[in-house]
């Protein structure tokens, strides 16, 4: 399941996106918002920097692994933020990817910009 950081860390969206099945769904943090199929969500890649507060460095990856599911746990840092972690439920359709689901505090999210 590292292969999906690797591809974001490599700044490579379209192999990224290779990971996901077409009518796959991507829940941003807050639980509101939710882009549906691939195109859309590779679409939202390029404008990834935007979305990411100055500073921002991932310091460590773990994961645990279930049944059709993954889930990462991220420890970032940025500039105004000197530690904290965020949450990402990876599903799964064989060795696709259905759903990305990400949890954040999304009031010190804000707050790192």
């Amino acid at each position: 399941m590292i292969r999906p950081w690797e591809a974001i860390g490599a700044g490579d969206f379209d192999a990224l996106v290779a990971d996901y099945v077409d009518d796959m769904k991507f829940v941003m943090p807050g639980q509101t918002d939710v882009l549906e199929g691939r195109q859309a969500f590779r679409a939202a890649l390029d404008g990834i920097g935007a979305l990411l507060p100055p500073g921002f460095e991932i310091t460590g990856l773990r994961q645990l692994e279930g049944e059709s599911e993954v889930v990462s746990i991220m420890e970032w840092k940025s500039n105004k933020i000197p530690a904290s972690q965020l949450t990402v439920l990876f599903r799964f359709r064989g060795d696709k990817v259905v759903e990305e689901r990400s949890f954040i505090d999304t009031e010190q999210w804000k707050s790192a910009f």
